[in-house]
């Protein structure tokens, strides 16, 4: 009996345009590009919110974060919603998680993965009340017991390495390096026996710094093409706050203020994207060197993107492509139609399906995504259906209850209407004919067509020439909202505006 294993890396907070596959040939990636030319390319994947839990969430359990519970960053999954290795019997198989979790008590083994390696200690503060927050992250113990690597001291006196002072060791000493060693640890020692092992590295994710970040020249670096189209006064609130958030308080220590700024700060991102591909490296070269490779799929996606100066704003939490779309490739040795590009846009939410789908394994009724496998299997395109992203604040990533909010918002606003926005819950259709429609409940809507205006720069939202289409749309996501059980309010139909 054949029993697939499943290798599913991803990354954190990693853009679609950061490999060649997806247009970047400048960005030295040679493992991750390699792997994309023996996988198949999902040219539109999109996150189905983008901010960290909540994408994560989908990508585990195959239900979107308002049907999981985990609608905004931090929020536990339930013990009763059940991961992959939870939703079919792999009693036979070793079942592995390495990396971030963000999901709950994050260094403990749960959902069904029997072996757990952690790098996160900054999650204490959420753990459950039962749980032993003095307990140290396995990335610790391996800094202090292997490496002789001397904790800080802080003053909680827990006395951990925070992603700022991790982000400054050596790269032998990272977290990347950490998880290639013991991802391949892992493959050495299953041998023959299946698995399901999924590695998660944190970065690219802020602090934009590492251990390369002079690998690339900032004067060789582009800026975006929609750099200069930064939110205007016609643009949503949230926009507005972000753009004057970051050009005046800016990010991981790094100013925002010119364009010689935002070249530094993209060269870092870079530098850490190059610094991932090389760990992923030794990850696959351990599948080769045991043999491993012909039996099993391997799955790279992150679980969000980055603007990285698109409309000059950073990290995530808006639904501008950048922040929604991410890379996904995935290699299946017994897959007849092989290497090739998928166009149609696509969800995170299939994952789950398609993969127990492809693994031979039953995919319970109740979730929300779909199986890519019988198109997969026969070389067909799939079949078209929209794609749905939602966002749920309160937590935007970066603007949370006003903490962040600097001195200068109040030219633009009030904190009222401020955090106002960042309640507002979006919900934005992707259509497999290239229309991209932000439904707000505020009004704020937007609508784009992704076809002449991929970088998002021309709102046609008040143009009567496709009011139609924007009723069909909003149509599209009440039945959406039907069939998931989504009770978001979205206001009135957009033609009432």
């Amino acid at each position: 009996m054949h029993r697939p294993n499943l290798l599913f890396l991803y990354t954190d907070e990693q853009a679609a345009r950061t490999m060649a596959a997806y247009g970047n040939d400048q960005i030295e990636m040679p493992n991750l590009n390699r792997l994309a030319q023996q996988s198949l390319v999902f040219q539109q994947a999109y996150v189905t919110q983008p901010v960290c839990t909540p994408s994560r969430s989908s990508i585990l359990t195959g239900l979107y974060p308002h049907s999981n519970g985990c609608d905004k960053n931090n929020v536990p999954l339930a013990d009763d919603v059940k991961c992959l290795p939870e939703l079919s019997d792999f009693s036979d198989y070793r079942t592995a998680h390495m990396g971030k979790w963000h999901l709950g008590d994050e260094i403990f083994s749960q959902h069904g993965f029997n072996e757990w390696i952690s790098t996160e200690d900054s999650y204490r503060g959420y753990y459950n009340p039962w749980r032993d927050r003095d307990r140290h992250c396995d990335y610790w113990h391996w800094l202090t017991e292997e490496h002789g690597i001397e904790p800080p001291q802080t003053p909680d006196g827990f006395n951990d390495f925070g992603r700022g002072v991790s982000a400054r060791l050596p790269e032998e000493l990272s977290k990347p390096a950490f998880l290639a060693e013991r991802a391949g640890g892992f493959l050495d020692e299953v041998g023959d026996d299946p698995f399901v092992l999924f590695v998660n590295f944190l970065e690219p994710h802020m602090p934009f710094f590492g251990p390369r970040d002079g690998q690339y020249d900032p004067d060789e670096v582009p800026l975006p093409e929609n750099f200069d189209a930064v939110p205007g006064p016609n643009a949503p609130l949230k926009h507005r706050l972000l753009y004057e958030h970051f050009r005046n308080a800016g990010i991981s220590g790094l100013p925002l203020r010119t364009e010689g700024d935002w070249k530094r700060l993209i060269a870092n991102y870079w530098g850490l994207c190059s610094q991932v591909d090389t760990a992923v490296g030794r990850v696959l070269d351990a599948l080769d060197r045991n043999g491993q490779a012909d039996d099993t799929i391997v799955v790279f996606t992150s679980d969000h993107g980055d603007m990285m100066g698109s409309h000059q704003l950073v990290a995530k939490t808006v639904m501008f492509e950048e922040s929604t779309r991410v890379p996904l490739t995935m290699r299946v040795p017994w897959v007849e139609s092989g290497a090739r590009t998928i166009e149609q846009p696509v969800s995170q939410v299939d994952l789950v399906p398609t993969l127990l789908d492809l693994m031979g394994h039953p995919s319970p009724s109740h979730l929300q995504g779909q199986s890519w496998r019988p198109a997969l299997r026969r070389g067909e395109d799939l079949p078209d259906r929209d794609v749905v992203i939602e966002w749920n604040g309160p937590d935007n990533g970066m603007i949370r209850q006003g903490r962040d909010m600097p001195a200068h918002i109040d030219r633009i606003t009030n904190y009222k209407e401020a955090w106002e926005a960042v309640n507002d819950r979006i919900r934005t259709i992707v259509t497999p004919t290239g229309w991209k429609f932000n439904c707000s409940p505020m009004g704020e809507h937007e609508l784009y067509n992704l076809r002449e205006d991929p970088g998002e720069t021309r709102n046609l939202i008040d143009d009567a020439a496709v009011s139609e289409l924007v009723a069909d749309l909003y149509e599209r996501l009440l039945e959406w909202q039907r069939l998931t059980d989504d009770d978001a309010h979205l206001g009135a139909d957009p033609r009432s505006r």
